[in-house]
């Protein structure tokens, strides 16, 4: 009974301890994202460059070569590796979302980062709270992302904005969904990881699952900046 006694809250503060630092390295993430956004959206001839197809090109390739690596890497590389890696991403797609100030109102843009961060940490709680197992709703949110991604490049072609604003309303229920889930397995990491793990083991666990949430977070704000986003036209 003693040693149950001193475990259970031991354990408890080890759980804390993880989610308190996946929560940190994504706040440093999205800060970062928004500080080089801002800074190159305010910069002429970085503007300029970022915007040119060849750039663009470059930007999608390099932040989706980042996620695989830090994805699919993980294991083999070292913490501060990890860490370096996930920082190299949030700047880059800084640098890849900074265009949005040329579309969209920074009135709007800010108003809808409040409205995204609102709804995430609502779907957050539900994730951590809720007691049904959301793996058949991530599953279902993923065949709705490939069907969004198909209509987004066909709509490139067509131009329609009535097809715009449904992928955007779609968008926020599958990125809903996803945050919920990936909260709920942050939730089962965090309650399921051995007390003997290395520092540097629990911080490449915090930097993917820092990574996962912050996907998240990206996606769900560009979907609402779909709907809620005043264009400068």
């Amino acid at each position: 009974m003693n040693n149950y006694s001193i475990s259970r809250p031991r354990a408890e503060v080890m759980v804390n301890s993880f989610v308190r630092s996946v929560y940190n390295w994504m706040a440093i993430g999205l800060a970062l994202t928004g500080f080089v956004a801002f800074y190159v959206a305010n910069n002429e001839a970085m503007l300029r460059l970022v915007v040119s197809p060849l750039a663009q090109i470059v930007l999608i390739i390099g932040t989706i070569g980042l996620v695989v690596s830090i994805s699919g890497m993980v294991n083999r590389i070292s913490a501060g590796t990890a860490t370096g890696l996930f920082v190299l991403y949030s700047s880059l797609m800084g640098a890849m979302l900074s265009p949005i100030f040329l579309v969209y109102t920074q009135s709007s843009i800010s108003s809808t980062f409040f409205i995204c961060a609102g709804t995430f940490a609502g779907c957050s709680v539900y994730g951590w709270t809720t007691k049904r197992d959301l793996t058949s709703i991530a599953g279902f949110c993923m065949m709705g992302l490939i069907g969004i991604i198909i209509a987004s490049v066909v709509n490139i072609f067509i131009g329609s904005s009535t097809m715009h604003y449904v992928i955007g309303y779609l968008g926020v229920i599958i990125f809903v969904g996803l945050t919920a889930y990936d909260t709920q397995k942050l939730k089962n990491m965090a309650l399921t990881q051995p007390a003997d793990l290395e520092a540097g083991v629990v911080r490449k666990g915090a930097i993917l699952g820092a990574l996962s949430l912050y996907l998240d977070f990206i996606n769900l704000f560009l979907m609402l900046l779909r709907i809620f986003g005043q264009s400068r036209e």
